[in-house]
């Protein structure tokens, strides 16, 4: 820097940029964000935009570019899809007053905020659906404790665990959008794994001093306005304490501001759910499509018809955390019971749902100082609706429909339909998204702002009146009394008419084709006009501050009722769909039994065409039919199943009904699955290693409690090694803690059917297909019983191979299993044509058939009848049989 021209103006843009070097720099400039030096240069790539330079004529010009201020929003975003932090540097006061320049005539200027990925309260820049977390994890001993914050809305969540292995995939399950970590732990082994692990996600490293205990409970207690952390539980969380209390000295570096809408924290245990690890939250295809990363062909594509954005960031969140408790999730199922039975009634809420706009972000914006007039209109129409969805609400019996039995501390429907009334009578529903330019308070609510309204709303009569009266003096028709807000009030007369201008008349502007003038009288008026207009404006803002005051008053009932709609919205989405698709209601059980009648997979059913979804039927318990082998082709459906069983016991878990004709689910504490692998090249690692891996989380983490499924393990190794590696761990399964495991293993080695007859909790299925004329029809059925066949020469006929390729291998398998599977005989995977032509090669001189070739080859056809062909024929075969 040393060698650029040190102005003022770049001398403050260096002592600003010094404090936030890990973000891009805007900085305010009159109507525009301005950015310089290597700011200038990056913003300018990612945001499409001119680089250009200050002080051209320098012998080193500043590199620079700029966006408009009232676009910001937009070229902000950009930056922060790109892993970019924004420092917001505004003026601190307007131009022109006394107080806001210095010495030098520097307008003051400071950092007022600083946008991070996990530091975005903006609608237009959030996912409607989705929380936006950021998360703090800090490790004391073998203690990892974590927090996570949505500041969007201030819900806010702490836990700890000493199960280490467990860290990652809960990290992943939260989907932080930012991660902080301190500067001294994160070169500590646990913390390098996360670093490598979600090398996708922005990690900010902060003063350790942020993650001590002491200090971080007392700035808890000073955000909840407490003495102490028992009222929420979490007064013996140390370590998650400390990473909550992280995430609070955060964000108060880059907000700037007090965050009123903070106001508790939530803690959960790791136990308390059904636990999902991201490789099984992936394989199920829950929120992302495997292929395309979308939400289409994805569980919740399906399941997800909530009408509010509170309601789907709910059902998100019940996705990943199902519950394990009978009592509550037969709460849930109740109440969706329900509301299925009663499905006008709930067709009629759910229309009624569609009046409630964002209530938690809206009140996070609110309480943050970022909101405007429109905010609250939208806010008010959504606490407007609460009455008549209460009502209609009252014809279902379910507690988790009641409000009343909901309500906390601090709780008053009343206060909340006062308050709607008050905004009502206050708040014009077209006001503009600004609020320093007046037009937001209706008129009749303050005396004194009706009085400045009407001498606002008189001046453009008063300006009429003055063009005629001019007019009619000077004579100069063409005269026209304007106010623009450079210059003001004035009269322009053209210059042809200049010399018929009265000698009161002051020159003001001279343009091409006219003059400007003002008169005493003029004047006088736009003093009296302009001090109006601001007095009006100024006295909108404090009505409309007093009117935010109000609902911050109001703000603990107001995050309770959007709870309630959230939650219910969520419970009449699941009656809806259940309606919709027939699916039933689930028996909860804990005596190991799970029983699907006719399940099918809920997204496979809706996307399928021109052929009909097969049901199938599965029972499993933890004595007879604990773990089913399940064999068939490629193909057939084998997968499809796999995953269909565990959507289907999700879906139990988290209250909703299933696309089964009958359920009997046994809680389950953990579903894992192995279901496929692809190459992980950046980390060295091929298919059978991260399948390898895979297997092995499963085998140390599952419980009798458990459901695994695994598909084809084993098949990226040679084929012994991997029917030797599939045995053994379906025996390990079996086996487990003298429990075993409820398993369904899909394999192609229809070697494994053996084990029903050696491991007593085994038993073997598989699906059924139709063989025509060495063709198959896949009938998608399960069945009892194993197969030996694997059909896969006709599954690749189905899957378009050439038919020289199928005939080779045809005579390859013949050889093959002529040979009793000696794989390690390379000979008969040649594909020399020498080899393919002298195939005899492989027949010994001295065998029965060699002897047969020879008499084929000495024998003339041509000479025998057809009778004498055929008792030829028969000779033979009965010297090959003897």
């Amino acid at each position: 820097m040393t060698h650029y021209k040190q102005t003022p103006m770049i001398k403050q843009y260096l002592s600003i940029k010094d404090k936030y070097t890990d973000a891009i720099l805007f900085y305010r400039m009159g109507d525009f964000y301005e950015m310089f030096f290597e700011d200038a240069k990056i913003a300018s790539k990612i945001l499409e935009i001119t680089l250009t330079s200050r002080n051209k004529k320098d012998s080193f010009p500043v590199p620079m570019c700029g966006i408009p201020y009232k676009a910001a929003k937009n070229y902000i975003a950009r930056l922060i899809e790109n892993g970019y932090k924004v420092a917001i540097c505004d003026q601190i006061k307007e131009p022109g007053k006394a107080s806001s320049v210095n010495s030098k005539g520097l307008v003051k200027r400071d950092v007022v905020r600083v946008i991070t990925p996990g530091m975005i309260i903006e609608n237009e820049l959030l996912d409607e659906k989705s929380n936006n977390y950021i998360l703090a994890a800090h490790i004391n001993k073998n203690t990892f404790g974590f927090a996570y914050l949505d500041i969007s809305t201030g819900a806010f969540n702490v836990s700890e665990t000493n199960d280490l292995s467990t860290i990652i995939d809960e990290i992943r399950r939260i989907a932080p959008s930012e991660i902080l970590i301190s500067e001294s732990t994160k070169e500590s082994p646990l913390f390098s794994s996360i670093i490598k692990a979600l090398s996708d996600k922005l990690i900010t490293y902060i003063d350790d001093m942020a993650f001590d205990y002491n200090q971080s409970r007392s700035r808890l207690t000073a955000q909840f306005k407490t003495l102490t952390l028992e009222g929420f539980g979490c007064e013996k969380i140390n370590v998650g304490v400390s990473a909550a209390g992280a995430i609070i000295y955060y964000v108060r570096e880059t907000q700037k501001q007090k965050t009123n809408h903070i106001t508790k924290i939530e803690p959960y245990f790791l136990n308390s759910f059904l636990l999902l690890d991201d490789i099984t939250f992936r394989n199920l295809e829950i929120t992302q499509n495997l292929r395309t990363g979308s939400k289409k062909g994805t569980l919740i594509g399906i399941i997800d018809h909530t009408i509010t954005a509170m309601g789907g960031r709910l059902l998100k969140k019940w996705l990943r955390y199902p519950l394990i408790n009978v009592l509550q999730i037969d709460k849930r199922l109740d109440a969706v019971e329900e509301a299925k039975n009663k499905i006008q009634v709930t067709f009629s809420i759910r229309q009624k749902l569609k009046s409630v706009y964002d209530i938690e972000r809206i009140c996070s914006k609110i309480l943050m100082g970022h909101s405007n007039a429109r905010d609250l209109i939208t806010l008010m129409h959504s606490l407007e609706i609460l009455a008549p969805i209460l009502k209609s609400l009252s014809n279902f019996n379910a507690g988790l429909f009641q409000l009343n039995d909901k309500k906390e501390n601090n709780f008053s429907l009343q206060g909340i339909f006062n308050l709607v009334d008050f905004i009502k009578k206050a708040i014009r529903e077209d006001s503009p998204p600004v609020t320093n330019e007046g037009r937001m308070i209706k008129t009749g609510f303050n005396e004194k702002l009706d009085e400045l309204i009407m001498i606002s709303k008189d001046a453009k009569g008063w300006l009429a009146r003055l063009e005629i009266e001019q007019k009619n003096e000077t004579k100069i028709t063409s005269l026209k009394v304007r106010y623009n807000k450079v210059f003001g009030y004035y009269i322009e007369v053209p210059k042809a008419h200049i010399k018929s201008v009265p000698l009161h008349y002051i020159r003001k502007q001279t343009l091409v084709n006219a003059e400007r003038y003002i008169t005493q009288e003029l004047k006088s008026f736009e003093s009296k006009a302009l001090d109006a207009q601001d007095k009006r404006a100024e006295l909108e803002y404090k009505i409309l501050t007093d009117v935010n005051n109000k609902i911050i008053k109001q703000y603990d009932s107001i995050q309770q009722v959007a709870e309630f709609i959230a939650e219910i919205d969520c419970l009449l989405n699941f009656a809806h769909i259940a309606d919709q698709n027939n699916y039933s209601k689930p028996e909860i059980n804990t005596d190991g039994t799970i029983i699907i009648e006719d399940g099918r997979h809920p997204v496979i059913e809706n996307m399928i065409t021109g052929e009909r979804f097969i049901p199938n039927t599965i029972k499993m318990n933890n004595d007879k039919s604990q773990i089913l082998i399940i064999t068939g082709p490629n193909m057939s459906g084998k997968s499809t199943v796999l995953r269909q069983i565990a959507i289907i016991i999700l879906l139990s878990q988290i209250g909703s009904f299933v696309p089964a004709h009958k359920a009997l689910i046994s809680v389950t504490d953990k579903i894992f699955s192995r279901v496929g692998a692809l190459d992980n090249l950046a980390a060295g690692q091929s298919t059978f290693m991260v399948e390898m891996e895979e297997t092995a989380g499963i085998l140390n983490c599952a419980t009798s409690d458990s459901l695994v499924i695994m598909d084809e393990i084993g098949r990226g190794t040679s084929t012994l090694d991997g029917l030797s590696i599939a045995w053994a761990v379906a025996e390990y399964l079996h086996d487990l803690n003298g429990k075993g495991v409820k398993t369904l293993f899909a394999t192609h080695y229809h070697e494994l059917i053996e084990l029903e007859k050696t491991k007593p909790h085994v038993k073997n299925y598989n699906i059924a297909v139709n063989e025509i004329n060495d063709e198959i029809i896949f009938l998608r059925k399960l069945v009892k019983g194993g197969t030996n066949r694997s059909y896969g020469i006709q599954v690749a006929r189905l899957a378009g191979i050439p038919a020289s390729v199928l005939t080779r291998a045809k005579k390859i398998l013949y050889n093959l299993e002529k040979k009793n599977n000696r794989l390690n005989d390379f000979s008969l995977f040649s594909q020399t044509q020498n080899s393919i032509n002298n195939e005899k090669n492989n027949i010994s001189p001295d065998s029965a058939e060699h002897n047969i070739i020879k008499k084929l080859k000495k024998l003339d056809i041509s000479k025998m009848t057809p009778i004498e062909a055929l008792n030829y024929l028969d000779n033979l075969q009965k010297t090959v049989q003897t």
